[in-house]
C-alpha cells in the first residue's frame, strides 16, 4: 500500500473549488425549487450515499484492495458521521420546535 501524501497543486485546487462551488449551486437550486422538505430529503439521500461510500471503502481495504487507501476510507468514515450527526441534530430541533408549538397555549 502506498503510504505517501501527494502535495496538492494550483490546478487540483481549483478543480476542488470549482466541484464544491457546483455543489453548492445544486444545492441552492434544490432549496429554492421545492423548499425545506425537498432541501431535507435532499441532505438525508447525501447522507446515505456518503454512509453506503465509506462502507464500501471499508470493505474494500479489509479485502486488500490497493487502490483504497486507509487514509480516504477513514476520511470518508468522519465526513459521513458528520453528516449523520448533523442530519440528526436538526430532526431533533424540527421535532422540540414542533413540540414547543403543539404545547402553546391559545
Amino acid at each position: 500500500m502506498d503510504m505517501r501524501i501527494t502535495p496538492l497543486t494550483p490546478q487540483a485546487l481549483g478543480a476542488l473549488a470549482k466541484q464544491r462551488l457546483q455543489q453548492a449551486e445544486a444545492a441552492n437550486q434544490a432549496v429554492a425549487g421545492g423548499g425545506f422538505s425537498d432541501a431535507f430529503k435532499t441532505a438525508l439521500h447525501n447522507v446515505s450515499k456518503a454512509q453506503n461510500t465509506a462502507s464500501d471503502m471499508q470493505n474494500q481495504v479489509q479485502m486488500g484492495n490497493p487502490s483504497v487507501s486507509l487514509e480516504e476510507t477513514m476520511l470518508a468514515m468522519q465526513k459521513s458521521q458528520i453528516g449523520f450527526q448533523a442530519a440528526l441534530n436538526v430532526r431533533n430541533r424540527m421535532v422540540q420546535a414542533y413540540t414547543d408549538v403543539m404545547n402553546m397555549q391559545v
